[in-house]
């Protein structure tokens, strides 16, 4: 089984310099073009036979231009929305920062300004990642669209990291990582794959 795990593309939220999270922004026009060129790329190289999304409108339209090119419906999953940044959605970075300042140290069963926890975001990765595995079957080819903060969410939950852990994995607008689910053991062929938006 094969599992492409592909971001969105810019935002407007991108533009506004605004906390995105749950804020339910559009793809820009850049967007769009990148979100087409995304589909052309894996429409080349990959025979998607699955195809789920995030709720959040920047996802469900990335995910349309798959869903149209490979002719498959959309499997939207709520538990593939972007982390529950609670009262910072949609705030600019300033506002943001002077009204609900970081707390350092915070235990990660614990959230503050109606957010999620680190552990309640890892549970969802957990959850969402085993059910869409366990729906698929050894030759699938599976195309996931999500966003930034889960899809790191997902590569821990992949690689069986420790909640605290905090390794970061780059992705940039429509960044494609291709994982290989194996007889026990999974393998990440390919990471932030993004040729197909040089110049856009």
């Amino acid at each position: 089984m094969l599992l492409l795990i592909i971001r969105h593309g810019e935002s407007e939220a991108d533009i506004l310099k605004v906390h995105e999270g749950r804020a339910d922004f559009s793809l820009t026009a850049r967007g769009h073009k990148q979100a087409l060129e995304m589909a052309s790329y894996v429409k080349e190289h990959y025979a998607i036979t699955k195809l789920y999304s995030s709720t959040l409108k920047r996802a469900k339209q990335t995910a349309r231009y798959l869903s149209d090119l490979f002719n498959i419906g959309i499997e939207f999953e709520e538990d593939l929305m972007e982390f529950n940044n609670g009262l910072l959605a949609g705030l600019s970075f300033e506002e943001a920062k002077e009204k609900y300042p970081l707390i350092k140290n915070l235990p990660i069963d614990q959230a503050v300004y109606g957010q999620e926890s680190k552990l309640e975001f890892r549970n969802r990765a957990d959850r969402v990642l085993k059910k869409i595995i366990s729906e698929g079957k050894e030759d699938d080819t599976i195309a996931i669209v999500s966003h930034g903060g889960m899809i790191n969410q997902l590569y821990r939950s992949f690689l069986k990291l420790p909640v605290q852990e905090d390794a970061f994995f780059i992705t940039g607008d429509t960044g494609i990582h291709v994982w290989k689910i194996g007889v026990g053991i999974n393998y990440i062929i390919k990471s932030n794959i993004s040729e197909h938006i040089i110049g856009i």
